[in-house]
């Protein structure tokens, strides 16, 4: 298969500004919702300290040489997920490519359902104020969350994401990401700081961060959730990354960028836990925070601000506005995935292409829009085996299908041996036999709390 860049069927080819656009677009595929619920969330259900040195330990040991090689993938081929496998791997690879479709189409699905549940409670905030105690947060979530409100969220936020691709890979991403990232760390930084003054900031940290408790480090629940926040959060495994890097220079030094993401994305989820935590603890919300996904975000958050009265009404303002931000970067790389796919596979133009994938996204979310159950179910198949089966192919692909392709691509931009060579070893041998147990841990353990 001819490579070329995504576009050139009678099109120009799109690419990056800079390189700094790229860094900043990968980074908001991968900081999302998960980083500012879903790091909270899983903290507390896996014993603060134990979960947060697991997570770090996969995004450093096996999410970080898995990402290098889906940007490596990307632009060695300059070919969508769909293609892009088979182009490096012959066609006993095509199958990840459809798995890298399924699982972009089924996340966004459900996530811009909670895109819409941010942005009405962004409104909310901004209109009607806070819930006064943790009954009217529930009712108020209980009418977000389900008919014609939820539908409505869900179709504006999946139109909003479609003008962003639409407009293209410098006209829209990276336009976005220039000043919605920047935007999203200093207001993270004010929630942070503002934090810090709540009179059980430090008990917030020694109660859901710092707990240490070592049976947690082999706990099934544990293990799963620090794979599923790990991936999830990163995007490794969505082909998202993929498709961004198809745009790349072929100077660009992947390493370094990949380390970027990283440290951006790991940096979101401790800062974005540095702010719930003093919330939750302040608050007396710690059982909400340890039961629901949505409990931390939608829940708990709202009901422990309305007590401080204006003061909170904005720090809520600026958390959910954050949050949004967070939001659609995530989705346009998502909707990005199937779109850079059926133009480099069918030569459609960039509009019709969106707008049509909208329609059928659209259509694919109303189970999720309208019933909460269906969406964690989604979440748990796509957001964890899916996106974790994703990462295991590509870890396999470029570890041992194709490891020329890695270490030519890497050498050409200037990495050394002593660089390529580690993350070469780390690929072949950390990454696969990591992501196995974890795939195999969070299959039981979702067949577990299914039947259960």
């Amino acid at each position: 298969m001819t490579r070329f860049r995504i576009g050139d069927r009678g099109r120009p080819p799109e690419h990056w500004g800079s390189a700094l656009g790229f860094v900043l677009a990968a980074s908001g595929s991968a900081v999302g919702l998960g980083n500012l619920w879903g790091f909270a969330y899983r903290a507390s259900q896996g014993g603060g300290a134990a979960f947060v040195l697991l997570y770090l330990l996969i995004v450093l040991l096996v999410c970080l040489p898995v990402l290098v090689a889906e940007m490596v993938l990307g632009r060695s081929t300059g070919h969508a997920p769909l293609l892009a496998p088979v182009t490096a791997g012959g066609r006993r690879w095509a199958p990840l490519g459809w798995l890298y479709m399924a699982a972009a189409t089924g996340i966004l699905s459900y996530y811009a359902v909670l895109m819409g549940w941010t942005g009405r409670t962004l409104l909310h905030a901004l209109a009607d104020g806070l819930p006064s105690d943790m009954a009217a947060a529930q009712t108020f979530f209980s009418s977000i969350s389900s008919g014609g409100d939820a539908v409505l969220g869900h179709l504006l936020s999946l139109a909003l994401t479609g003008v962003v691709v639409a407009a293209g890979i410098r006209g829209g991403i990276e336009r976005l990401s220039r000043w919605g990232m920047p935007l999203l760390f200093l207001m993270l930084l004010g929630l942070l700081v503002w934090a810090s003054t709540l009179p059980e900031t430090a008990a917030g940290y020694r109660t859901f961060l710092l707990r240490w408790d070592a049976a947690k480090l082999l706990d099934p629940a544990t293990i799963r959730n620090a794979f599923t926040q790990a991936f999830f959060s990163i995007g490794t495994g969505i082909g998202a990354i993929l498709a961004y890097a198809a745009y790349l220079e072929r100077r660009s030094p992947i390493p370094r960028e990949a380390a970027s993401v990283v440290a951006m994305d790991t940096a979101v989820g401790l800062m974005a836990g540095c702010v719930t935590f003093p919330v939750v603890a302040s608050f007396g919300l710690g059982d909400v925070v340890s039961g629901s996904t949505v409990g931390t975000l939608f829940i708990a958050l709202p009901t422990g601000l309305a007590s401080l009265g204006l003061s909170g009404r904005l720090v809520a303002v600026v958390f959910f506005a954050l949050a949004y931000i967070a939001a659609i970067t995530s989705a346009v790389s998502l909707l990005e995935v199937p779109t850079s796919s059926l133009m480099d596979r069918l030569g459609w133009s960039r509009r019709r292409t969106t707008w049509l994938l909208v329609l059928l996204i659209a259509v694919l979310g109303l189970p999720s829009a309208l019933d909460v159950g269906v969406l964690e179910r989604m979440d748990a198949v796509f957001g964890g085996v899916v996106l974790i089966s994703g990462g295991l192919g590509l870890a396999l692909l470029l570890g041992w299908g194709a490891p020329a392709r890695f270490l030519q691509d890497l050498r050409q931009s200037g990495s050394s041996d002593a660089l390529v060579r580690p993350l070469l070893w780390a690929l072949r041998w950390l990454s696969p036999p990591a992501i196995t147990v974890g795939l195999v841990v969070s299959v039981l353990d979702l067949a577990r709390s299914w039947s259960g």
